[in-house]
């Protein structure tokens, strides 16, 4: 009798495990093309385990999905200019679901799965790279089964944008619109999704600053699709770009807060309670982090210290400096959520060798500020006076070797008064050393009676007929 018992409680047992295995399904698929590779998101009901590996002649990736089954269909997927023909699916067992995608091409896969957030359920993530981006870009895997394969991405070399003819480059930035494809940011009170909104502003940005002669402006996303936040700073960084910068229009917890906001990088935390919780919201977009690019493999593990400290300094001085221009010109065309520039830890700034700053245009979740940030007139008027911000700032400190360095050089450029906001580990002394003025200056310029300044401090550089050192 006892053995009975057992017996029927273990095949209870078994049975509700075999349930359980089964108890996730795919309930929808969304599709992403990007420049140089391909996104599927697969929407399930619960967590689960899968393997991926790759077949060839004819190239195929197979995916097994344990403990799930399939309720929708793959007939509606847009499949055009995407490597894939089509997608096919067995239920194999009440345990496991496969999955075909045929392909044109070969690819090189990388395949995650996500947990739940605000805005979706459990996912599970294929990306397909294209093979001339993978074959320079993404180490050599083996064709053999893999689990939660990962792409690992080696460094970049920094590409330097060609020289004109005359000798002398444009000034080079980077236009970085947040989110895109499946993580659509933030959204508005009325529908309003903060990834098509800054997009429009990033494309009308660099129409603006392609205009003004010296400057060069390059989209680091240039359609609806989601983009790593290390992989953004890699773009511009091929792009050589001389400035970064990212465009948002974030909600907050209060549907009042408003305000335009700039935000530099911080490495001592953040200075106020909304630049954290923005930080770590953008943040978490993310999946897969990192560390800045610059190369210092062949330096003694101290110097390469020191010189990432350096650059690090630099960087963001430059990032204050330019910001709080950026932020001086928003302030005359729409209110401002703080009148100084901000900081926090935001991972898509981490690039020491390039000066990077993340606009807020506004809150989306305000009903008011939405309904302007989604007007073609209000994001016109935000990209002429971020450029505005950006011309005063390469107009004072033109990189060498550039055309705004040589109209300097020649006189052609005003050398009046300028700005500079106080980084952290700088000093009075360094600052004057900097824009190559006597320390005396630079205290009358700002009524100083002591050598002690503050970060976020804004200082007047006197006028001088010498270009600042780079």
């Amino acid at each position: 009798m006892r053995l009975s018992a057992l017996l029927a409680a273990s095949l209870l047992l078994l049975a509700i495990s075999v349930e359980a295995l089964a108890a996730s399904e795919v309930r929808g698929v969304r599709l992403w093309r990007a420049p140089d590779n391909t996104r599927l998101v697969f929407d399930l009901s619960g967590p689960v385990q899968h393997n991926l590996f790759i077949l060839s002649s004819p190239d195929r990736i197979v995916v097994d999905i344990q403990g799930a089954s399939l309720a929708t269909a793959f007939d509606q997927l847009n499949l055009a200019n995407t490597p894939i023909t089509s997608v096919r699916s067995a239920q194999r067992s009440a345990q496991e679901l496969r999955l075909v995608l045929d392909l044109s091409a070969a690819v090189t896969p990388k395949s995650f799965t996500l947990a739940p957030n605000q805005q979706y359920g459990n996912r599970l993530v294929i990306d397909l790279f294209d093979a001339d981006e993978a074959s320079t870009a993404v180490a050599s895997q083996p064709a053999i089964p893999v689990k939660q394969s990962v792409i690992q991405v080696e460094p970049p070399v920094p590409v330097l944008p060609s020289l004109p003819a005359s000798g002398r480059r444009d000034v080079v930035i980077a236009i970085d619109a947040g989110h895109g494809g499946e993580d659509p940011g933030a959204l508005g009170p009325k529908g309003a999704r903060e990834k098509h909104v800054v997009l429009a502003i990033a494309k009308e940005l660099q129409r603006q600053l392609n205009a003004e002669k010296g400057f060069r402006a390059e989209l680091v996303r240039t359609g609806d699709y989601f983009i790593p936040l290390r992989r953004r700073t890699e773009i511009a960084r091929k792009k050589g770009a001389d400035l970064f910068v990212s465009i948002h229009a974030d909600a907050a917890p209060r549907a009042s807060a408003f305000g335009a906001s700039v935000y530099a990088l911080s490495d001592r935390g953040a200075t106020s309670e909304t630049a954290r919780w923005l930080a770590n919201s953008e943040n978490q977009s993310d999946l897969i982090g990192g560390t800045g690019n610059v190369s210092l493999d062949d330096k003694d593990p101290m110097l390469a210290g020191v010189l990432l400290d350096l650059s690090m300094t630099a960087s963001m001085s430059s990032s204050l400096n330019v910001g709080q221009k950026v932020l001086s010109n928003m302030g005359r065309v729409t209110p401002l959520h703080k009148k100084r520039v901000e900081q926090a830890g935001f991972m898509v700034l981490k690039s020491p060798d390039i000066p990077s700053i993340l606009v807020e245009t506004g809150f989306i979740s305000n009903p008011n500020e939405s309904g302007k940030l989604a007007t073609k007139s209000h994001q016109q008027a935000l990209a002429r006076s971020i450029t505005g911000g950006i011309r005063q700032f390469f107009q004072q400190n033109p990189p060498p070797g550039t055309y705004l360095a040589s109209q300097r050089e020649s006189g052609k450029t005003p050398q009046g008064p300028r700005e500079h906001v106080v980084s952290s580990g700088e000093s009075l002394s360094m600052i004057a050393v900097r824009y190559r003025i006597s320390l005396a200056s630079l205290r009358s310029a700002n009524s100083l009676r002591s050598d002690t300044v503050k970060v976020g401090q804004v200082l007047n550089i006197p006028a001088t007929t010498l270009a600042a050192t780079p």
